[in-house]
């Protein structure tokens, strides 16, 4: 009988020894770790374990800079121009979470710290970021990560100050270009005066809510007085 209780401790001891190089067994504990570069707004080199590593940030995404089929994504240059401020801002450790600990491509999966202050969390706070890449188990922070993000949408921060840019399958370039074009358009409520030029070739400009504005078909629009009479047109009171 003691035999084989020992020789079920050493079985034990044995299946406790065994690790899975893609797996951390559910460790919280931040690993330093040397910085080596800085390769976009959610990804970093670093030196691990002896060895030349790349980074993936858990459960975000910023915009791409150099991607093979998207290209230079608009903010993809600030995301990461904010990400090496982070990382540069302190002592840069990594945490690791319950799941997989590498992607399809061969790189780390972790949370990056600053001086202990989650990288990912101000990225997204900032609106340099989305919350994505969501594979259950490694959500350990994904309540926190959202609040930070829904923090940035509700400011307008980043990536969601234009509208339909950052989406569930990422980020679309032709909705920062559409936004754009629409902001540079002329508003009629902003830029509303008509100028009119009469059969005796008066010049003569109509306010919004005048009592001869809606009748009038305008030659030139104005966005204030001054401009109208700058181009030779006066009220069409006077």
């Amino acid at each position: 009988m003691k035999k084989i209780t020992a020789l079920l401790f050493i079985v034990l001891l044995a299946g406790c020894g065994l690790s899975d190089s893609n797996n951390t067994g559910g460790s919280s504990s931040q690993i330093p770790v040397e910085v080596l570069s800085v390769i976009d707004g959610d990804t970093i080199r670093i030196l691990y374990e002896g060895k030349e590593t790349t980074v993936r940030y858990l459960l975000v995404d910023t915009p791409e800079t150099n991607h093979p089929r998207l290209g230079e994504q608009p903010l993809g240059k600030e995301a990461t121009a904010e990400n090496r401020r982070l990382i540069e801002s302190g002592d840069v450790t990594i945490e690791f979470d319950v799941g997989d600990r590498l992607d399809d491509y061969g790189r780390l999966l972790a949370y990056i710290y600053a001086d202990g202050e989650s990288v990912q969390q101000q990225l997204l706070e900032l609106g340099y970021a989305r919350v994505a890449y969501v594979f259950p188990p490694n959500t350990r922070y994904l309540e926190d990560f959202e609040e930070a993000e829904l923090s940035a949408k509700e400011q307008e921060r980043g990536v969601w100050e234009y509208e339909k840019y950052a989406t569930e399958r990422g980020f679309d370039s032709n909705a920062v270009a559409e936004n754009e074009k629409t902001d540079g358009e002329i508003s009629t409520d902003e830029c509303g005066i008509k100028g009119n030029i009469n059969r005796k070739g008066d010049k003569i400009y109509h306010m919004p809510g005048s009592s001869s504005y809606e009748q009038t078909n305008p030659e030139e629009w104005f966005c204030s007085e001054q401009e109208a009479r700058d181009h030779g047109f006066r009220s069409a009171g006077q």
